[in-house]
């Protein structure tokens, strides 16, 4: 039985029938479409350079698995021999500055003894399979959104709308990001306190999936179900032992107009699973100390509907690209040090970026009254993202290690950190590939995995 068929048993099961979308928004024209495949890339970037030759022409992206290479094993670096071109720090920041984020300055200011970006030569490594690009030409013309940005129909396969004419698509396009139709791997949530003495406040096993990818179903199954669903994860906590057994499987719908976030949670000191509504925006991440809200993970998950969208347009930003140093096996705290992590390991490549802002409406609530989010043109992840409080001070800001995980290919991003400016601890989430973790791009779960019956199955193992 396929993923489909179970989806809509246990979606009706669960009494979440609803009408579907309303009112929605065309894509582009066929004619508008044709640029795909000549001035722009299969994902809607920009396939020329910028004047000065500092960002360069994308050229299909990285595409080859280097000699050596072992799946679940850290990936080898194919731009090893590059070379950095220059440091920036808080002493000449100013001269970088229409390229940095607020978050960046905001670092380099608060830690200008030790805090610096490495800037390396640009390298667009970005690809993906041809039957992923196949499918976003077909959506660009196919798929629709709703009036109020909540949902989308039409798609299957590929980012939804790779000319994006809205902030909402633009972040559609992350939600709908290409990183494998499934995965599996170790998490750990590392926090850093002032004292720079690490400790793991949480380590799962989680598995993901993205059914919009899902090349079995096809277009016509996919948007045949009743509930189409564009993500959804198992979270089995493997420690400390407070949490240990509990299990978080959390679904979002591609139409979050009619529909909420599907989750449901097993505590084994209860043994039971029940429905958790408070898997979702501002609700703290218990696994992280509270240090995160559960639609901070990936930088930002879930529905839209507590924020006022402004595509702000594209600009040149320094991001983290290409980071493979990462996975090597190193210490911890040789990595992670006090304050923020060792400058030493990142690399910062110029990248042109689309910048959406997100202003809480009014009479709407969350944590959070302003957050701004940079998204790579080429590949639509999200490096960089900033936070501000009520006051509209700077609070937090997070960034991504980005590296094209040539076994798909596409680029993912592992790990993330956030840094919080009002608190002397930040949080790591890192995937321990380098201490013997898992990774695995290959070996998809069944069908009935993704089932609140599954979650009370593995719970009582």
């Amino acid at each position: 039985m396929r993923y489909g068929r179970i989806m809509i048993i246990t979606l009706m099961a669960c009494l979440l029938a609803g009408s579907y979308l309303e009112s929605s928004w065309a894509g582009v024209s066929a004619e508008e479409a044709k640029q795909l495949k000549s001035t722009l890339t299969p994902f809607g970037a920009l396939r020329a350079g910028n004047a000065d030759g500092t960002i360069p022409a994308w050229k299909g992206g990285y595409t080859q698995i280097p000699d050596g290479f072992e799946k679940n094993r850290p990936h080898i670096d194919p731009f090893a021999d590059d070379k950095p071109l220059f440091t920036i720090t808080a002493a000449n920041m100013e001269q970088y500055a229409e390229n940095l984020s607020a978050g960046q300055k905001g670092l380099l200011k608060k830690f200008p003894d030790t805090y610096s970006l490495k800037v390396y030569p640009t390298r667009r490594s970005h690809a993906a399979p041809d039957w992923v690009y196949e499918n976003t030409f077909k959506n660009a013309t196919r798929a629709e959104i709703t009036e109020d940005g909540l949902g989308v129909t039409n798609a299957f396969g590929g980012i939804i709308f790779p000319i994006p004419k809205s902030a909402e698509e633009v972040m559609w396009n992350f939600l709908s990001r290409w990183r494998g139709s499934f995965v599996t791997y170790n998490f750990d949530n590392i926090i850093i306190p002032g004292s720079g003495k690490y400790f793991i406040s949480s380590s799962s096993l989680v598995s993901d999936k993205n059914p919009l990818y899902d090349r079995e179903l096809g277009f016509e199954g996919y948007n045949a179900q009743e509930i189409p669903i564009v993500y959804c994860t198992v979270n089995q906590y493997t420690g400390p032992p407070r949490k240990k057994g509990e299990i978080i499987l959390a679904m979002d719908p591609l139409n979050l107009k009619d529909h909420s976030r599907l989750a449901w949670q097993y505590l084994p000191g209860q043994r039971r699973v029940r429905r958790a509504p408070t898997v979702s925006y501002d609700t703290p991440n218990t696994g992280a100390q509270g240090l995160m809200t559960y639609d901070d993970v990936y930088m930002y998950n879930g529905c839209f509907d507590r924020y006022d969208w402004k595509l702000i347009g594209k600009k040149e930003c320094y991001i983290p690209y290409n980071c493979y140093q990462q996975e090597q096996k190193r210490p911890i705290e040789e990595m992670y040090p006090a304050n923020h992590p060792n400058p030493e390991y990142w690399r910062w490549e110029l990248h042109r970026v689309w910048v959406v802002e997100a202003t809480l409406k009014e009479g709407k609530r969350h944590v959070y009254a302003k957050r701004v989010f940079y998204l790579d043109e080429d590949s639509w992840m999200i490096p960089m993202r900033d936070i501000y409080d009520a006051q509209g001070s700077l609070w937090r800001t997070a960034y991504n290690a980005l590296k094209n995980a040539y076994e798909l290919p596409g680029v993912v991003e592992i790990p993330t950190v956030y840094i919080d400016f009002y608190t002397p601890e930040y949080i790591v989430n890192q995937s321990p590939i380098n201490y013997e973790g898992l990774l695995d791009y290959d070996t998809e779960n069944t069908a009935d995995f993704w089932s609140p019956e599954n979650i009370r199955r593995l719970g009582k193992r």
